[in-house]
This record gives structure tokens, sequence and C-alpha cells, in this order.
């Protein structure tokens, strides 16, 4: 197995700039992994798919504004930092740009963007990591709404009008730095719609961190280094998907993020609550004990996400899929359309 194995060619124009409004009228591309057909509807319709009785598993982790702009302390440089993950009160793991003059005991002077007489918010460097990666220690974490702004990824260059868009509509725990963005596509009346049709709906928490900004780039990606990401299942969501299973009925994760947190929380072969960091790599050869079907979107080429979609549906199936996605000009990445796995 290698890291090309994963790697496929996107026009640009087809990296979705803007989202879709109504959020449920995004393409999806429905794909059957018993008999390798696939269907294109729009993603209301996976009401259709779903049966009384199945669980819809959501993550319902809420970005933060997680990009602050300062200057270094005694100069006019600029600074850019990206929170990552939260180690402690006020201690946050960061990607600084530029970063070849951020070094240890680097203090950083943070500005609000909404009023330039407001107090202001500091920052000290504590560890300097490879690529970028510093420890930091934040003067005061909870002006963060003050002084940070909702970060986009870096392929979408259109400012986006409502910065709630970028969020789910179920969205409740912050602690993310990038949407878990299978969920953007739900609109409250289609969770409601699901629910009039029995389906039982549950939330996780996984808080989305570095690696969704890391492509892999080893040429073996069991060489790859993972990076946590801190998750929580409780005792009645591991209790009610553990019934769903007993039943003969499905359990359906929403993103990536939902799928990783399952099936870490059910290694022992029995789903169990879990507080703590993920590290679960998932690679084809995977064997999935929770997920029976999966919502996500068309993800990076060379990506661990496109990895774990390939271990659940099958690398050529997948690609094979991305192909015609391509060629019927669906939309990718965070705010393009869905697919859903079944």
């Amino acid at each position: 197995m290698k890291t090309s194995d994963f790697d496929y060619h996107l026009p640009p124009e087809l990296i979705a700039q803007i989202p879709v409004e109504p959020r449920d009228q995004s393409r999806l591309m429905v794909l059957h992994r018993s008999d390798g057909t696939i269907e294109h509807h729009h993603f209301y319709e996976v009401v259709n798919y779903l049966q009384s009785g199945d669980t819809l598993v959501l993550n319902n982790s809420r970005v933060i504004p997680a990009r602050i702009l300062g200057q270094k302390s005694g100069s006019s440089a600029n600074v850019e930092i990206l929170l990552l993950r939260r180690l402690d009160d006020n201690i946050w793991e960061t990607l600084v740009r530029p970063s070849r003059k951020v070094v240890i005991g680097t203090k950083i002077k943070i500005v609000s963007r909404h009023d330039a007489t407001a107090d202001e918010m500091n920052v000290e460097v504590l560890e300097q990591g490879e690529d970028g990666v510093r420890l930091i220690r934040l003067s005061d974490e909870s002006l963060l709404e003050r002084f940070g702004q909702i970060p986009l990824p870096p392929y979408i260059h259109t400012p986006l009008a409502d910065a709630e868009r970028y969020q789910t509509v179920y969205a409740e725990v912050n602690g993310s730095v990038a949407a878990p963005t299978a969920g953007l596509h739900f609109a409250p009346r289609l969770l409601n719609d699901l629910q009039q049709k029995g389906v039982q709906l549950t939330f996780v928490t996984l808080h989305i961190g570095l690696d969704t900004f890391q492509p892999v780039r080893v040429d073996d990606p069991r060489q790859h280094k993972i990076h946590k990401e801190y998750g929580e299942l409780t005792s009645e969501v591991a209790d009610l998907l553990n019934q769903t299973k007993k039943r003969g009925q499905k359990i359906i994760a929403v993103g990536t993020s939902t799928v990783r947190l399952l099936e870490a929380a059910a290694l022992s072969g029995v789903i169990q609550p879990f507080v703590g960091w993920v590290d679960l790599f998932i690679l084809p050869g995977h064997r999935f004990c929770v997920t029976d079907a999966m919502v996500t979107n068309f993800h990076l080429p060379r990506s661990t996400l496109l990895m774990l979609v390939s271990a659940f549906a099958g690398r050529d199936f997948i690609l094979q899929a991305y192909e015609r996605a391509k060629s019927l000009g669906y939309r990718f990445y965070s705010f393009g359309d869905a697919m859903l796995i079944l």
C-alpha cells in the first residue's frame, strides 16, 4: 500500500467555494457496496435510505474562532496563529505562520478585530515543534470570541457571508478548528423528517484538529503519524448503539470524524463509553465493528480521510465514484456535495 494509491486529479473549478442553499439541496451520490452500483440524488432524499429503528450518529462539535492575528512584541512583524488542540487551561498546540522567527519565549500581542480600543490578548510561545507547530499560552482564552476568527480551509478563497454556515445546525460543544463537514448538509426540517420516520438521532463529540490540515507526506501511509483528537461518547449513546446492533438494524455515521470515534470506542468488540484522545488511523484492512453506513463528503487526494472511506468501501470503488463525480460536475471538499455509502 502506497500513499500514491490514494491520489487523483481534481480540476480547481470543482472545489466548492460557497455552500449550497438550502443546506439539504446539495447533491447526493449513493454507493451500494453490495453490488457496486451508484445512484444520484439530492441530499434531502437520504431519508429514503434509512429505516425506522436505524440510528444516525452525528458529531456535535462546534468550530471555535481558532484563527488569531497579532504582532510580535517589539516588532511590526505580523503573525497568524491557528489553534489546533487545547491541552490545558490557556495552553494550546498551534500552527504559526510565518514560523521561522517565532521561537521559544516569543511574545505576541493580539488586538481585537472588532474594537481597536479593547483590551489586548497576549500569547507566549512555550515549545517549538516541526512544520510550524508551537505550544503557546494564551493570557485569557475566554477572549477568543472577541479576538479570533472562524478558520476556513485553505482551498476556500471566497469570504463567508455568515460564519454560522460553517457550523452544523446541531453544533453545541466548542472545540473544533474545522467543521465536521458531512453534517453541514443537514437542515432542521430534514432532521425532523428522519425522526418522523422513526430514525433515532444521537450525538457524539470529536473535536477536529491538526490532521485535517496535514497531508500524508510519507510514501507508506502506515508510517504516517496521525494526531490525536479529543472525543466523548456517553454510556447512554453506547447503550443505544449496542441495542441497535442487537436488533439487527443499522448504525449510520455522519462524517469520518464520527466513524473514527465509533470505531475507537469498539476496539474491544463491544461499543463502550469513551472519553479521551482518539488516534485511530483507519486504513484499508481495518475491520469495522460499528459503522454500517456512512455519510461523507468528497475528500482531498492523498488524505487520511480518503484512506478511511477507501477502507470502508474499497479503494477502487471509491476512486471510480470520484471519477464519476468529476464527470458529472459534483462539487468537492468542505462546501461540496455528499456521498452516502451503504
